[in-house]
């Protein structure tokens, strides 16, 4: 993802910012791959205008030093129409999504939920959990992730005060801990800020001592539309 040409197939359908599909090409390889250039996100007024390309790269960062959940490889590079996030596009059965999928699944969004918690994920519609042709559920969408202040929306609320499993409560000890005094912290805080990276790190923090998923906050707690 981080090299080789790029190229711009088309937009994908129901996206409130610029979502290409594009192709990667390099050393006789290639893999289609969904590109969100900075240029194309629409300002939000909670959110650090031309972040939301950062955000999503972030997410894999985090995703990726929990375990879990399946965030696909995801880089922050130039293309076509400028800076952007270009993500590993997840061939998948769009009949299928978190709704359709949790019950069938329980474990893997018990990680999804957990992670979301983490991120502060603002925007877990149903349609951003893909079943995949690999017969995995994989997460996707966390443009509007990493802020502060409260702001988790989502569909996913089924667990609300049931334990953790005690191998999500070490993996998020071990992610805090990387966050506050290892590289994942410093790379964090250059995607986004010193400010969101320590946020994330006391989300982490109190996620694991609290041991519960938490229920929802004061504030709107589902995304819309939901699915």
């Amino acid at each position: 993802m981080a090299g080789g040409e790029l190229e711009v197939l088309g937009r994908l359908p129901r996206a409130s910012n610029a979502t290409l599909l594009a192709r990667v090409r390099e050393g006789g390889r290639e893999a289609r791959a969904v590109y969100k250039p900075r240029a194309g996100e629409a300002p939000l007024w909670d959110f650090p205008e031309g972040t939301l390309c950062a955000r999503e790269v972030a997410a894999f960062l985090v995703a990726r030093e929990l375990g879990w959940p399946n965030v696909p490889p995801t880089v922050l590079r130039d293309g076509p129409l400028g800076v952007g996030s270009v993500q590993l596009f997840v061939e998948h059965d769009p009949g299928e999504h978190a709704l359709t999928l949790a019950d069938r699944y329980p474990d893997e969004f018990r990680r999804i939920v957990a992670f979301d918690v983490v991120v502060n994920n603002a925007d877990r519609k149903a349609g951003h959990c893909l079943l995949g042709v690999d017969g995995r559920i994989h997460a996707v969408d966390h443009g509007v992730c990493f802020s502060p202040e409260p702001k988790l929306r989502t569909v996913l609320w089924d667990y609300v005060g049931e334990e953790l499993p005690p191998p999500l409560v070490t993996d998020l000890r071990r992610l805090a801990g990387e966050l506050r005094d290892g590289p994942l912290g410093r790379r964090v805080a250059d995607l986004l800020s010193e400010r969101e990276a320590r946020a994330t790190a006391v989300r982490a923090e109190r996620l694991a001592e609290g041991g519960r998923f938490p229920g929802p906050g004061p504030e709107r707690p589902y995304p819309w539309p939901l699915l």
